[in-house]
């Protein structure tokens, strides 16, 4: 978007001053960076426009709490975040000041009162706030103050991927061929760097300390064990995944037995670093698994696109015809599933390490997926509304759009006749049942026969069922039968 006042009609001469005399105004004022998703230096556009077109640059961070509301886990990362990410800018002088608000609207309209900025922001690519970016654009432009939005964190802008006749894709592999073909074409973009401003200010007045957004529950003291949020860790995971694991990726992702993924994800949805910056770092490396890995970036730009052109399904489901679908309320059920306390050990397995850790294994996220709509017949929205709540990489497009693919209510999902079978599912994706006893410690003492089935031990000297382990919830044959006569129902 182009700097605003826009010039009036005049002369050549008179344009060319009239621009000139803008920039050097720009210089003198303050520039001010908008941190949304954007937790890091390299790649970071609106960043850098920033302080290269400033002498002083104060960035801030708009704490809302409805926005954070029952996501508990990410306020540990967001926080934590803020604290690394206050400490990189001050090397280039540049304050970072974080703002509570109710409304980003009720703190845009005080700015808007102010005259001495001009502002920048990444895009974020969701529709609530593409949406807003409109409004801003506009009122920025009715009180003359300059403002720039720029690239957020994707390969491509949305619109840019389209068929033929310009209709949104609806299939993943024909989207991501256009889309990988439409990147690669692109001219290379010279890659600037944050530059020093001469000196550290302050520009608000009411700017809160980061701690503050720390979850009230002190639960997410263990994720400390497992992830240091910062821009630099995010390379270096980057780095060591390169180097050590892509190779067997397409193979190894599938056992959670292993470090076989990036483990990139939460790093990715707060912006400690960009999908680009991933991309290049891959395509550097002539190893088999590249093209695999970087077709799960081409995953998350679908869902942008699929959340931005199809907007109703953040709310229900993609496939209208599963609005008619026979869900059960049970909240014995969904109480006993987030506590992974179904008595399917690979299904219990996953649900304690996404609350142990913030993040869960991909091929177990589709199980404990599967067996809730298919198993338990609860409603999809309820997984989702659980997995924001506890996800560290909780993105919206890719949970929403997850969660539709494994109930079948989604686009390009799985049929609905594809009901993993969480025994068989254990017995071959961890075979030695090594996930299963790291996070059900019960069934430490089970033989390999019977892990993944324990209620078949029948031997209350090495698992007493029911107590010290329940039960199964449901039995898999009759749940599955049942699920299948509720989706002929539609």
């Amino acid at each position: 978007m182009r700097f605003l006042p826009r010039p009036p009609p005049a002369t050549n001469t008179h344009r060319y001053l009239k621009i000139n005399l803008l920039k050097f105004h720009m210089v003198k004022n303050i520039g001010l960076f908008w941190v949304k998703d954007d937790f890091r230096l390299k790649k970071n556009l609106a960043l850098i426009e920033a302080s290269n077109k400033h002498d002083q640059v104060v960035a801030f961070y708009l704490y809302k709490k409805k926005n954070l509301e029952n996501q508990e886990a990410q306020k540990w990362w967001v926080s934590k975040s803020l604290q690394d990410f206050k400490k990189s800018l001050d090397k280039y002088n540049i304050n970072l000041e974080v703002i509570e608000t109710n409304t980003y609207k009720s703190f845009f309209e005080k700015l808007f009162t102010k005259k001495n900025f001009s502002i920048y922001w990444n895009k974020t690519y969701e529709p609530n706030y593409l949406q807003f970016d409109k409004y801003l654009s506009k009122n920025f432009e009715l009180n003359k103050i300059a403002f720039k939005i720029l690239k957020g964190n994707i390969l491509n802008e949305i619109e840019d991927i389209k068929k033929g006749d310009g209709s949104p894709f609806k299939v993943f592999t024909p989207y991501w061929r256009n889309a990988e073909k439409f990147y690669l074409e692109k001219i290379p973009a010279i890659e600037k760097k944050v530059t020093k401003s001469k000196k550290k200010i302050s520009f608000f007045k009411d700017a809160i300390n980061e701690n503050e957004i720390y979850p009230k529950k002190k639960w997410f003291k263990k994720f400390e064990e497992y992830w240091k949020p910062s821009e630099e860790n995010a390379l270096k995971e980057l780095k060591n995944f390169i180097n050590n694991r892509i190779e067997n990726y397409s193979d190894a992702r599938n056992f959670p037995n292993v470090i076989g993924t990036s483990k990139l994800s939460p790093y990715i949805k707060h912006g400690q670093i960009h999908v680009e910056t991933i991309w290049h770092e891959c395509i550097k490396v002539k190893k088999k698994g590249v093209n695999k890995f970087l077709a799960e970036i081409g995953w998350r730009e679908f869902n942008h696109t699929l959340i931005n052109n199809f907007p109703y399904m953040l709310k229900g489901n993609y496939s209208k015809k599963f609005d008619k679908f026979p869900w059960e309320k049970n909240t014995k059920y969904l109480s006993a599933w987030k506590k992974g306390l179904t008595g399917y050990p690979i299904v219990d397995a996953g649900m304690r390490e996404l609350y142990s850790t913030g993040w869960m294994h991909n091929r177990v996220r589709m199980i404990v997926g599967s067996f809730l709509v298919k198993h338990l017949l609860i409603n999809w929205t309820e997984g989702e509304k659980h997995f924001k709540n506890c996800l560290l990489d909780y993105n919206e497009a890719n949970n929403v759009s997850g969660w539709q693919w494994v109930a079948g209510c989604g686009a390009d999902a799985a049929p609905y006749f594809r009901i993993f079978n969480p025994i068989l599912q254990g017995e071959k994706f961890d075979k030695e049942g090594n996930y299963v006893k790291k996070w059900v410690p019960e069934l430490k003492n089970v033989p390999k026969k019977f892990l993944h089935k324990p209620w078949e031990l029948k031997n209350d000297k090495i698992l007493k069922l029911g107590s010290e382990y329940p039960a199964p919830i449901v039995i898999h044959e009759k749940a599955r039968l049942k699920a299948l006569s509720a989706f002929k129902k539609i």
